[in-house]
């Protein structure tokens, strides 16, 4: 994917029509599900089924079968105003499809199915961690086409996201000379040769903005004061469930570097002209003889990153 084709982070795209009015309508989705389309979502390895080709994936939506609906979980209504439903459960066999994983090809997703596809596992993760009432401690039923449960009382629960900040800190100078500061997590596999960098990020607590938590988890990972914080973009990370909020960040790259080893294992500044170096492919040394890589290209940390390095993207990328 070419940087310049970033123009919104991967899992925040969609085309689809959520028409919330109809998920207490049993009437309304009892008729919809004969000629709707059917995505059957594995929470377990947040996979579906798609079809590849070249460097495009494309998901595989089934005809629906049976009565009604069910507990299956009502999407929303596509542009052609047929409507899309979800049910979470192992794959079934599909000539010339297989599963794909959201983490390693949502990128590789148009719009359509990226909605599709990041809405579904977002709500299948959820029900899949709610069978019992955080309230009464009772077993909880699905209600409202997927978008809530309920207990025996009543007692009715809605799904819920976990707001997370993450940020690029940069130094604000244009070219190939200006620097971002990317850090590796002491909580990431380890890989022999490779060590990861990454935007810095954390969840905002309780009586938190989101911009005092980019403030705060910068000062407790690395030690850097921030001279200005700007809000990005959002995307939804259904793993299994927060909102990454997206910030870039200035900051004077005179300042130490403090790391709190609890949380990072090494932090550095990187030039704009080594980040396209190793989007490209090419390998930089960043200590003990190993190379620096990169996010995944489905995150928002990904997104990031290609926003500060601009729309001049390094040949083979």
């Amino acid at each position: 994917m070419d940087l310049a084709e970033v123009t919104a982070p991967p899992l925040a795209r969609s085309t689809l029509d959520r028409a919330a009015h109809h998920r207490d309508d049993a009437a309304w989705l009892a008729s919809a599900w004969p000629g709707a389309r059917l995505l059957m979502v594995d929470p377990a390895k947040g996979a579906s089924l798609v079809r590849e080709s070249d460097d495009r994936c494309t998901l595989v939506l089934l005809p629906t079968t049976g009565d009604g609906p069910g507990e299956a979980m009502f999407l929303g209504v596509e542009p052609d105003g047929v409507a899309v439903f979800a049910v979470a459960g192992p794959l079934p066999t599909v000539e010339g499809a297989g599963p794909g994983n959201l983490r390693d090809m949502g990128h590789l997703l148009d719009d359509r199915d990226a909605g599709l596809f990041t809405t579904a596992l977002a709500l299948a993760n959820w029900h899949a961690g709610h069978p019992y009432s955080s309230i009464t401690g009772l077993p909880t039923t699905v209600r409202d086409a997927g978008w809530s449960r309920v207990d025996e009382t009543g007692k009715q629960l809605w799904p819920r996201t976990d707001p997370a900040m993450i940020v690029l800190v940069h130094d604000g100078v244009a070219g190939p000379d200006g620097r971002c500061l990317l850090g590796n997590n002491a909580a990431w596999p380890r890989v022999p040769g490779v060590q990861r960098f990454s935007c810095l990020a954390g969840y905002v607590e309780p009586g938190e903005s989101a911009e005092a938590a980019v403030a705060r988890e910068v000062a407790e990972e690395v030690g850097i004061a921030l001279d200005r914080v700007d809000y990005i973009g959002s995307q939804s990370w259904p793993f299994p469930g927060s909102l990454m909020l997206g910030f870039h960040a200035l900051a004077d790259p005179a300042q130490p570097v403090r790391v709190d080893q609890t949380e990072i294992t090494q932090a550095r500044w990187f030039s704009r002209a080594e980040m396209r170096a190793i989007v490209g492919g090419e390998a930089i040394d960043v200590g003990d003889g190993r190379r620096a890589s990169l996010p995944m290209r489905v995150s928002i940390a990904f997104y990031l990153i290609s926003r500060w390095l601009g729309s001049s993207p390094p040949a083979g990328s």
